[in-house]
């Protein structure tokens, strides 16, 4: 039990530092970059509460986060590079 709450603790420093790169990065691929880790800390938290919980609909949701994450990741690239 206390290994999920100091996961849960580590996942928050992470993800208020990361929130922290997105709205203060110095440039949009930095945000990008930001956003997609945020993206993957979160799919990772979800994975850790359903082990915590013990349901597995949360690891679904996890994937589809991971998934929809990576597809923004790759559309905002390809925008920046100017090819959409």
């Amino acid at each position: 039990m206390i290994e999920f709450l100091i996961a849960a603790i580590a996942y928050v420093v992470l993800a208020l530092a990361l929130l922290y790169r997105v709205f203060k990065g110095p440039t949009a691929a930095d945000r990008m970059c930001a956003a997609d880790a945020l993206d993957l800390t979160s799919a990772s938290a979800l994975v850790l509460y359903s082990l915590y919980a013990g349901r597995t609909i949360y690891l679904d949701i996890a994937m589809v986060v991971a998934l929809l994450g990576f597809v923004g990741t790759v559309f905002v690239a390809r925008y920046l590079e100017g090819r959409l």
